[in-house]
């Protein structure tokens, strides 16, 4: 017997024929003799319609308030699952977050979870073997507000509950079977990887890749819960772990020198010219950014022949790049820079892989790969565990068919 949190997406519960699909899964873990939590996202594009409510009403509202509205598509979930599991026959109850409790800081719509309370859900699943049926990407402020944990949160809500629990296992549904080498709508060679590390999914996760939450990485790294990626909707008959297994790196035998290659089109780039180039001229540039909460990613500094100037360039959100202009056009007389220009037609790819600890050569692959398609770089980011190059947009796909053939990752 194990203890399991099954988590559920929008798509898996977009309607009531889909709830009573996940009440089937729920069921089979249950006769398998498996005490089992569920945490549960709203239906699919409620979330959506409820900020649209309070976005309609007030451009700027209490985010109070609007946590009480948005966090009631997964009361609606989590109910409406509860009952189908009884109508099952299994013994089930809703949990909202303030009644497991999920304590929550005080900043509203990203809050951030302090601890969870799970004495009565444990003792109920051994007394009488109930379904915690939990509503995730919501908890309670230490002010006993509702509070909720920002897009995707339920994700994150999952894992927070198999840490707490001390499950064997957190398992998250969603309309994909697992995590792919690369997003296989572009690369059709593209394959599910079986195993892979937490360093590497956060890498991939905060890089680009949509399957799971990078909070709900970070948060399965630090407490070393064991998260599967499986599809609702593909099951696969006779396999222990159908989808991908996230897990510590001591557990995969024979790593891969890269397991995926991850692409975001949430970039944009700047370029400074001719900045004068004396001691604290990045921090005078990327202060301002930072006072209004701009985040700065890839950063290149090209010093002049004369050594007197400098050319900055960097990345931020693409939906930044417009107020990032702004604040540095504003501090243009005391920066003392001759230029400004952006560019928001850029796309940054990453390939990342534990296997690059030990292995010479990762980046420079890359760069060839690239070059003898005609593809410009124009900015590298480099870490430990990954290699991050900023490229024209028009080259995305090109560049990732490119990169999965030359790391040797397309499916036989």
């Amino acid at each position: 017997m194990a203890r399991l949190v099954l988590k559920f997406g929008g798509t898996s519960v977009g309607d009531t024929e889909r709830i009573k699909n996940v009440a089937r899964k729920v069921k089979q873990e249950v006769d398998a003799g498996h005490q089992v939590a569920v945490v549960v996202s709203a239906m699919s594009g409620v979330t959506n319609q409820l900020v649209e409510y309070c976005r309609s009403i007030a451009k700027i509202y209490d985010a109070r308030e609007y946590d009480a509205v948005v966090a009631s598509g997964e009361q609606v979930t989590s109910g409406l699952l509860a009952i189908a599991l009884q109508e099952l026959g299994v013994p089930a109850r809703s949990w909202q977050g303030w009644q497991i409790p999920i304590i929550t800081d005080d900043v509203h719509a990203k809050a951030r979870i302090e601890r969870i309370d799970t004495t009565e859900i444990v003792r109920r699943m051994e007394e009488s073997g109930e379904v915690a049926v939990c509503a995730g990407f919501q908890g309670v402020s230490l002010r006993n507000r509702i509070s909720t944990l920002g897009r995707g949160g339920s994700d994150t809500s999952a894992v927070a509950l198999a840490a707490a629990l001390k499950a064997d296992r957190c398992d998250i549904y969603t309309d994909v079977d697992g995590v792919y080498t690369t997003d296989p709508r572009i690369v059709t060679k593209a394959r599910k990887i079986p195993r892979i590390t937490y360093e590497e999914m956060l890498e991939m996760a905060s890089l680009g890749a949509k399957v799971l939450q990078t909070r709900s990485v970070e948060m399965a790294m630090k407490h070393r819960v064991r998260v599967q990626v499986l599809s609702t909707f593909e099951p696969a008959p006779g396999s222990d772990y159908p989808g991908t297994l996230v897990v510590d790196e001591d557990e995969i035998v024979e790593q891969e020198l890269v397991s995926g290659i991850a692409y975001s089109r949430d970039e944009a780039k700047i370029t400074l010219v001719g900045v004068a180039d004396h001691p604290g001229v990045a921090a005078r540039i990327f202060g301002p950014l930072t006072d209004a909460a701009i985040n700065v990613d890839m950063i290149v500094q090209n010093v002049s022949e004369d050594g007197k100037t400098t050319d900055m360039t960097f990345t931020v959100g693409k939906t930044d790049l417009d107020r990032a202009v702004q604040v540095l056009e504003k501090a243009k007389e005391e920066l003392n820079f001759r230029k400004l220009s952006s560019d928001a037609n850029v796309v940054k790819v990453s390939v990342i892989g534990v296997g690059m600890r030990s292995h010479a050569g990762v980046a420079q692959r890359m760069f060839k790969a690239l070059a003898d398609r005609g593809i410009n770089i124009q900015v590298i980011s480099t870490s430990e565990i990954k290699v991050s190059v900023l490229i024209a947009e028009d080259y995305t796909e090109l560049a990732l068919r490119a990169l999965h053939t030359a790391y040797g990752l397309d499916k036989a």
